[in-house]
């Protein structure tokens, strides 16, 4: 049985990306984190649907972390990717356990993750410090 979900997996070499960098941005990985980061700067999910809300969106971030890797494997971009998956990995823990607290402390380490990114490799949003 184990051979046959084995054998049944691609290898990843024919990985065949969809969206381009800019759509998975624009399109998955800007909504989710504003979803989840929007959720705590208004005090965090106030119900079941809201923390369902904040759960999809971190699960979106850990998962998107996953997809940048795929797609370019140099270390400094593979290390920046990580830390989204990390960071998403807290949210969708925090968010899983309804946890306001834990989701909370998590805003500065999600922004973090992006920001750290978009330093190194869109120098035309933040230009180098001199």
């Amino acid at each position: 049985m184990l051979s046959a979900v084995v054998s049944a997996q691609a290898p990843p070499d024919v990985l065949q990306p969809v969206a381009t960098m800019k759509q998975l941005m624009l399109d998955v990985i800007h909504p989710a984190s504003n979803s989840v980061l929007l959720s705590i700067s208004r005090g965090g999910p106030s119900d079941d649907k809201e923390w369902a809300d904040v759960r999809r969106g971190a699960m979106t971030l850990a998962e998107s972390g996953n997809l940048l890797i795929m797609r370019n494997r140099a270390a400094a971009w593979v290390a920046d990717a990580k830390l989204l998956t990390d960071a998403g990995t807290a949210a969708y823990k925090a968010a899983d356990a309804k946890d306001g607290r834990a989701l909370s402390a998590l805003a500065d380490r999600i922004d973090a993750s992006c920001t750290t990114c978009h330093k190194r490799f869109r120098t035309g949003v933040f230009p180098p410090a001199r």
